[in-house]
């Protein structure tokens, strides 16, 4: 029987107890994956739905946490636009030729789910054939994010490009970030065709727009993608660092949990967000890294947030840092775990 904790926490509903995953839990922290990484690379294993799928149950294999998270990378749907890229250690996706004029984006392809990145639909199968009792979410970048990295060539924490053409090109930008919205729907429903449980939407960088220039750009198509998505039947979660300052418009956009970093308690959110979204997270990563106590301590702090643990999806604040020892995540399943089913009984 498939479990549901983490379906029901995110509808709302009563849990046995507060379920957990956590946001790059399959990969650069666990000996499995690093021993791969010796001998391919990320496109490669990505690309291969074996090993793809192999690197997702690995940390189902080491703890119990409450879904797997299908491994992928967030630039794989850049290639069904014509888009060369590619994924440099370290330093994540790299687009050697930027989309910053009227003519990249109208030279941009349809975007053909199926087509370009079908193997990542294959990785959710392989994946269901060999773990049949606990969820796997999938996932996407947002719209936002997505031309971030276009636009910049890269990672970038100013994203002085992406916010010239922001400012002084919008209509451009809409386009952009049209095309963009239509390529998350594609892939988020062509990973529910495959048995994805939950769809995840990863906004690493709208935390770096004000409120306004957010209302106008970002929140519309959030809203057309969630409303896009919501005859799949899956449950969806929108994920943002940084954002503190766009809570009260989160609670519009559609999804049915907002995930949020480390800079914000829970309950402070939930009275910003309405009591009708599930929330997510929210521990920090450099938890994981200090003494168990101290992990402990934060652990416990984020669960009294929610003191009913209902809706709550326990998660950190980002992706679990590549020092950290895979024993203390399996200690920090094991207490949300128990903190949690206390509160059930």
């Amino acid at each position: 029987m498939m479990r549901d904790r983490l379906m029901r926490a995110l509808r709302g509903e009563p849990t046995d107890t507060t379920p957990i995953w956590l946001m790059r839990q399959a990969g650069r922290y666990l000996p499995g994956y690093r021993a791969l990484r010796r001998q391919r690379s990320i496109l490669e294993i990505a690309q291969s739905p074996s090993l793809a799928a192999e690197v997702t149950l690995e940390p189902l294999r080491r703890f119990d946490v409450d879904a797997a998270v299908v491994f992928a990378d967030i630039a794989l749907p850049f290639a069904g636009l014509g888009v060369d890229f590619r994924i440099e250690p370290g330093a994540g996706p790299v687009v050697p030729e930027p989309v910053r004029t009227d003519a990249d984006v109208e030279r941009l392809r349809p975007f053909d789910a199926e087509a370009s990145v079908g193997f990542v639909g294959d990785t959710i199968r392989a994946f269901r054939a060999q773990e049949t009792g606990r969820p796997i979410i999938g996932f996407s970048g947002a719209p936002f994010t997505l031309a971030s990295y276009l636009i910049e060539g890269g990672a970038s924490r100013e994203l002085p490009e992406t916010r010239r053409m922001l400012y002084s090109s919008p209509e451009r930008f809409g386009r952009l970030l049209d095309r963009l919205t239509e390529l998350a729907i594609g892939y988020l429903a062509l990973q529910a065709r495959a048995g994805a449980a939950a769809l995840q939407l990863f906004d690493t960088w709208a935390g770096m727009l004000g409120p306004a220039e957010y209302g106008a750009f970002v929140a519309p198509r959030l809203r057309t993608l969630f409303a896009a998505l919501a005859p799949l039947g899956r449950p969806t979660i929108y994920f943002s660092t940084g954002s503190t300052h766009l809570l009260d418009t989160l609670g519009t956009i559609g999804a049915s949990a907002v995930s949020l970093d480390w800079r914000v308690p829970l309950d402070v959110a939930r009275d910003r967000l309405g009591p009708g979204i599930a929330l997510q997270g929210n521990l920090d990563p450099g938890a994981l890294l200090g003494s168990p106590t101290a992990l402990e301590r934060s652990a416990r702090r984020v669960l009294a947030s929610v003191p009913t643990h209902r809706g709550h999806v326990f998660n950190l604040g980002h992706g679990v840092l590549p020092a950290t020892d895979p024993d203390r995540v399996g200690a920090l399943v094991d207490l949300v775990h128990a903190e949690g089913r206390e509160v059930a009984a």
